[in-house]
């Protein structure tokens, strides 16, 4: 990654897994960062967004209000089929990719290069160009060819960031769990972050 990277977008992909939470969090916390994110949402998301959020997303008209204020930062949302944007190729500099959630059957596209929709095509292009993927699967119990494609994705050198939240920073409230997990990801981003009491923290400020 070059010495500039901290001005480069990132790149979200909401994909049709349990956990719309999880990326409506990390949309606000990139864009309270002050960087700009490139969205991309599959029409599984759409309707997991709904299920889980109570929030109809039109894929054709998309409006980022339905999320509420996410910050300063500017999101760019481009329709899941549109491969003539700039995230589908790899000649468009980026800081990284998150796929939050990503579900079982997008990480099997990304595991074996099939790039059906512009989240995998995505994905696929920041593979292959090296730079930081990220994917955040929420599934259980796991399969084995579930675990043989999160194999081959780390192989080929993509962070697989499962959505377990942490216990020891004592979570009071879904927030918190929800704040673990984007900490996580923002830590992998190079995000700078205050979501959760990190582990040792006491010892050293005392």
């Amino acid at each position: 990654m070059s010495d500039d990277s901290s001005s480069l977008p990132f790149v979200v992909g909401i994909t049709g897994a349990s956990g719309a939470p999880y990326a409506v969090r990390l949309l606000e916390v990139l864009c309270r960062s002050g960087r700009t994110t490139h969205l991309t949402i599959s029409t599984s998301a759409a309707t997991v967004i709904r299920q889980e959020l109570g929030i109809s997303i039109s894929l054709s008209h998309f409006d980022s209000k339905v999320f509420g204020e996410l910050g300063p930062g500017k999101l760019i949302y481009h329709h899941q089929a549109d491969f003539g944007a700039g995230i589908a190729s790899g000649s468009f500099r980026t800081a990284g990719m998150v796929v939050c959630p990503c579900s079982m059957s997008t990480l099997a596209s990304i595991a074996h290069g099939i790039t059906t929709n512009l989240v995998t095509r995505a994905a696929d292009v920041h593979l292959k160009e090296r730079r930081r993927l990220i994917l955040v699967p929420r599934e259980t119990p796991l399969s084995p060819i579930h675990l043989e494609n999160m194999l081959a994705v780390t192989r080929a050198g993509a962070i697989v960031l499962p959505a377990m939240p942490g216990w020891y920073n004592n979570p009071k409230t879904l927030d918190d769990l929800v704040n673990f997990v984007v900490a996580r990801i923002c830590d992998q981003l190079g995000v700078e972050n205050d979501l959760m009491k990190r582990w040792g923290k006491e010892q050293v400020e005392s």
